[in-house]
């Protein structure tokens, strides 16, 4: 199996027309993603690929059945795309566009909570069910179907980290980029919930960064709640205090947010706690085979 992605999968692209968005669809397409249908206003009646463009979400869903959507809209529009998704009830809603401003990202959260959906995002790569669907920004190449999920901040790190498993010849079901902004949709601990609940995935790996308590709060989620192993890696063990790390939300501030601190708290919850990216496949592998 696979989780909030896989097979049935219908996906709408929210801006299509774009240039991200026509080279990504293109990608997606070559990758088996079942793309239905795509959406920019004023663009309706045009086809991509083969894609029917529409010019509303309510049209692409009612002609389609899309069940799931990619945004690669201008940050400034993409408030209003994830409401427009969540209202035509796609049930996966995912935002890779960065730099959309924290107060949309407030208003999206609150909204979230009373749709039956999942936001991935924003300023992620997306996520990728091996030999199901791609809906993301992610290589394709480097991942194989197998028996391991991922969950990360990091985009590039989360590319490093599957190509490695992939030449141990250790699987993937899905894996699952949450974005690195400090208001995002989805969080460490409801897509390791997923994972749990999913009878195939045998291990699951959190790939964390400096910054905020994310980690900790997963730490203690994996120790009360979890029977499938897992495996981290923080990023940022030598970022100096108070320097904002690549991503919004990765800003040291001293004491609990360091990679040595979280680390330790991995550790503590009986998690495997990687100190290099390398060392992560091998825990991996330390991991399936105690619990085979």
């Amino acid at each position: 199996m696979a989780i909030l992605v896989d097979n049935e999968t219908r996906l709408v692209v929210q801006g299509i027309t774009g240039r991200e968005g026509k080279f990504h669809t293109g990608r997606m397409l070559e990758s088996g993603t079942n793309v239905v249908a795509g959406v920019t206003p004023g663009k309706g009646g045009q086809e991509y690929e083969g894609i029917p463009i529409f010019n509303t979400m309510e049209e692409a869903v009612e002609e389609t059945g899309a069940n799931a959507s990619v945004i690669f809209v201008p940050a400034a529009f993409c408030a209003d795309a994830i409401f427009e998704a969540l209202d035509f009830n796609i049930r996966t809603v995912c935002c890779i566009t960065e730099g959309v401003p924290v107060h949309d990202m407030m208003k999206v959260t609150n909204y979230l909570r009373i749709k039956d959906a999942t936001l991935i995002g924003p300023n992620c790569p997306g996520l990728l069910s091996p030999g199901k669907a791609n809906v993301s920004i992610m290589p394709d190449s480097i991942f194989t179907p197998g028996n391991v999920g991922v969950v990360s901040r990091s985009g590039t790190l989360t590319y490093q980290i599957v190509n490695e498993l992939t030449q141990r010849g250790i699987g993937q079901t899905t894996a699952v980029g949450i974005g690195g902004d400090p208001i995002i949709g989805t969080n460490f601990i409801e897509i390791l919930e997923k994972f749990e609940e999913d009878p195939e995935t045998e291990c699951a790996v959190m790939l964390g960064e400096i910054g905020g308590n994310a980690e900790q709060l997963a730490a203690e989620y994996v120790q009360s709640e979890m029977k499938t192993p897992v495996v981290a890696y923080i990023a940022g063990f030598t970022a100096p205090e108070g320097k904002t790390m690549g991503h919004a939300g990765a800003i040291v501030s001293g004491g609990e947010s360091t990679a040595e601190a979280k680390s330790e708290a991995l550790r503590s919850a009986g998690i495997r706690a990687a100190t290099n990216p390398s060392e992560v496949a091998e825990l991996v592998a330390e991991a399936l085979n105690e619990s085979s």
